[in-house]
């Protein structure tokens, strides 16, 4: 089956392996590597997952739910990286600096979208709705103000 964007997930995931051997042997990377890179950079309780093509492929989340999917998590990091580069939907690099501010850490403002994104696009596909962006900057402004 094939994912947004004509991407199966193993084309996904043997790009964040690519890019990541690439900035690691200090490689030329295109934008999107870059991008992939730098956010695996972030994670490395990630690292051995995504240096392994093999390890990488064929990651699943345990039974018992007690592990994370790296792919997802950093998935939604770049999805919020673009969004900031565009301010799409508007006001959210409004947020994400003032999370900065509060927070003291971009990273940290990273993840408070994400985990606003990552809960807007589970609520809407259990509803069978698109994803409704007026509701992920009020979930980010009310984490916000935690």
């Amino acid at each position: 089956m094939s994912e947004p964007g004509g991407y199966s997930r193993d084309a996904l995931r043997k790009a964040y392996v690519e890019a990541w051997a690439k900035a690691r042997a200090g490689a030329p990377l295109t934008p999107l590597e870059a991008l992939l890179a730098d956010v695996v950079a972030l994670h490395p309780e990630y690292h051995a997952t995504i240096a392994d093509l093999e390890d990488a492929l064929g990651h699943e989340k345990s039974a018992a739910g007690d592990a994370e999917n790296p792919f997802l998590h950093l998935g939604l990091h770049v999805a919020v990286r673009e969004q900031l580069a565009i301010d799409r939907p508007p006001g959210v690099a409004a947020i994400h600096r003032r999370a900065i501010a509060r927070l003291g850490d971009a990273h940290a403002a990273d993840h408070l979208l994400a985990d606003a994104l990552g809960r807007t696009l589970w609520e809407a596909q259990r509803a069978g709705v698109a994803p409704d962006e007026r509701r992920y900057l009020a979930l980010a402004r009310a984490a916000l103000e935690r």
